[in-house]
């Protein structure tokens, strides 16, 4: 009863934090910047000028992303780089200034952004470049501009009547020789020329600002930043029409010179309805799945009351009665019985590779508390995307912290395994996993370097991670380690046997590898709606934002990790097999095995992905999210079945 009563309330807090955390609740970034008209300036502590910022392009064909430079558009004459934190530098992220410039409340039509580019048939360099521009309106790349630290975004309808705002824009679209055409394309009825290009070389972008008169500040603030891209071919740079007209065509043969003429449009408009705090929730409050996430939670849930159920039954009737009626009879009665009492001289011997096993979980731990505080500040709102890079930097300053953790739990639980190489053991601890990680991921960056993607990592930012892994994770694992081997070794409820009692013959369901697969099922199960979210945001590019979700799903995970692997230690102790250490930690790990799986299906059912070196580098990056989610399922799994099998010996009477 006392347990159904703490996993009551357990439950009722989550879903507290769950509608606290549902409402997109973030901080939404920097201090507010107010913004006045040159009428208003003198002597007002406001800001004319508004910068807009373009970003790195991407697309959900491909895996590399470009700097903006890259493609050819039109440079700010100086360009300027604001500070990147190093969550940004690790996206990808690679900001500047752009040649789009105008005051605040100074509207206008039709402005040029910079002087023709013009493409010469017999000019390598300009067929290079062209061909290259031509890649990214095939590939669907997509614009990312800053105005206020807040995404423009290209607003337009879809099914259902909604309206569905994207945080990017595409520069362009190509109808191929048989008739299809990129959704930019779709939506415009004038793109009907196959084998065409058509470069959005105009964007008419809409400002709203909410004044700060009525609320006694000065100036306004930015509330939203729209625009719409155009396709239009100018005459010449004198003879502009943004008003429409023909579309800008670029044949997909260079058959001429090509020109191509850049135009923007500015219009400004107060909306006092949008607060600066909430600004954000046009842009978050658009992306659909709501419903789904509910539909995961009440599935997760159903899953961890189904556990909970079969685990209360096990610990209040099945235990309760076996070990009351073990410590009542007689000894000689006691040993015709059989089951998980009769291994109690074999349960705790020391585990086969208990060196790499205890690596695992104190690597596993320092995951573990990483994953848990960064989703807390998340939920805070302190990780929202208003505050770019902020999640990675977080996590990255976290596990770089927390190295004294995985060195005291590693070294501890070698202690108790027997071992005595406490030197390679505090080695292995702090350089082979994070070693494995980084080898991954310096590899990948050799092909980013290769490919010229901004993706890639500088040089000095590589040096500044190694510095911070050897500098900084390293030392404080030895620190952890010292004191978990000054620490005694836990003590185990019962003595260990010297000579290993026989396993009996095994069933299919009770042995090892059946056992393994069958427990990642349930905990993969609460969390594969969510991941398809996740994956989205990392390869479609999509704005993630829902903490309260993530968070819950967390939690439901590690109910459901620990519940699962308890059950299937307890049927195999009950069929007298004692090797559970390595099983503990492989049966909840085993979920991994299906995010893998499930990486590879989202790849081929869900991605466009072409190109080699993409597809190297999707698969080289989701080893890395598998790696640590093995290493993170596999620990709560461990430690669930360590309590477990420690409690229910600790009440069995041994003479």
């Amino acid at each position: 009863m006392r347990m159904r009563i703490h996993f009551s309330f357990a439950l009722v807090c989550l879903l507290a934090l769950y509608i606290r955390s549902f409402s997109a609740f973030y901080l939404p970034g920097l201090a507010p910047v107010s913004f006045c008209d040159e009428e208003s300036k003198a002597g007002e502590d406001c800001q004319t000028d508004i910068q807009l910022f373009v970003n790195r392009l991407d697309s959900v064909e491909s895996v590399l992303p470009y700097e903006y430079d890259v493609f050819d558009f039109c440079k700010d004459a100086k360009e300027l780089r604001p500070s990147e934190n190093l969550g940004q530098v690790l996206f990808g992220e690679r900001i500047e200034s752009s040649p789009y410039k105008f005051k605040f409340n100074e509207g206008f039509k039709c402005k040029l952004v910079c002087p023709p580019k013009t493409y010469k048939q017999g000019n390598k360099d300009d067929i290079a470049k062209l061909d290259f521009l031509k890649m990214g309106m095939q590939l669907n790349y997509q614009h990312h501009w800053i105005i206020d630290n807040m995404p423009v975004t290209w607003c337009y309808d879809v099914e259902d009547g909604q309206k569905y705002c994207n945080p990017g824009f595409p520069i362009g679209c190509l109808v191929a020789g048989d008739g299809r055409a990129k959704d930019a394309c779709v939506i415009n009825s004038e793109f009907n020329k196959k084998n065409t290009f058509y470069v959005f070389n105009h964007v008419d972008i809409k400002i709203k600002y909410h004044s700060g008169k009525q609320e006694g500040w000065t100036g306004a603030r930015l509330v939203a930043a729209t625009l719409e891209p155009k396709s239009i071919k100018h005459a010449d740079e004198n003879n502009l029409n943004c008003d429409g007209g023909n579309p800008m065509e670029v044949p997909a043969e260079f058959n001429g010179d090509v020109s191509i003429i850049y135009t923007y449009a500015v219009t400004f408009e107060e909306d006092n309805t949008i607060k600066w705090a909430s600004r954000w929730d046009y842009i978050l409050v658009s992306m659909p799945h709501t419903n789904i996430q509910w539909f995961s939670i009440m599935n997760s849930l159903v899953i961890v009351l189904f556990l909970s159920g079969m685990v209360a039954m096990i610990m209040l009737r099945t235990l309760h009665k076996d070990i009351a009626r073990y410590n009542q009879v007689d000894q000689e009665d006691a040993q015709e019985e059989s089951g998980w009492k009769q291994v109690h001289g074999d349960v705790f011997r020391p585990p086969r590779k208990g060196m790499l096993l205890s690596v695992f979980l104190g690597q596993g731990t320092q995951i573990f508390i990483m994953t848990f505080i960064t989703l807390f500040l998340a939920c805070l709102g302190f990780l929202s995307p208003a505050n770019r890079g902020a999640l990675m930097t977080c996590a990255v300053v976290l596990w770089v912290l927390l190295g004294t953790p995985a060195g005291y739990v590693s070294a501890r639980l070698y202690k108790t395994f027997g071992g005595e190489k406490w030197k390679t053991n505090v080695l292995l601890t702090a350089l082979l996993c994070p070693g494995i990680v980084f080898a991954d991921f310096f590899l990948m960056n050799l092909i980013l370097w290769g490919e010229g993607s901004s993706a890639a990592i500088p040089f000095g930012t590589l040096v500044a991670i190694l510095a911070l892994w050897f500098g900084i994770s390293v030392p404080l694992t030895f620190v952890g380690a010292y004191f978990g081997f000054k620490k005694p070794a836990i003590e185990q409820p019962v003595r260990t046997n010297q000579i290993p009692r026989q396993i009996p013959e095994q069933s299919f369901f009770t042995k090892p590898i059946p056992g393994i697969v069958m427990g990642g099922i349930l905990p993969f199960g609460c969390i594969f709606i969510q991941l398809f979210f996740i994956l989205n945001s990392i390869w479609s590019h999509q704005m993630y934002y829902m903490f309260g979700f993530l968070f819950l799903v967390f939690i439901i995970l590690l109910i459901t990790c620990s519940e699962a692997t308890i059950l299937l230690c307890y049927f195999h102790l009950c069929a007298e097999d004692y090797h559970w250490w390595w099983r503990s930690f492989l049966t909840s790990g085993f979920t991994a095995v299906y995010l893998f799986i499930y990486a590879v299906h989202y790849f081929f059912s869900k991605l466009q992905i072409i190109g080699m070196a993409s597809t190297i580098l999707y698969f080289g990056y989701t080893m890395i999210m598998v790696l640590i989610f093995f290493l993170f399922t596999g620990t709560i799994g461990f430690f669930a079945c360590f309590w477990f099998v420690n409690k229910i010996y600790s009440v069995v009477k041994v003479d």
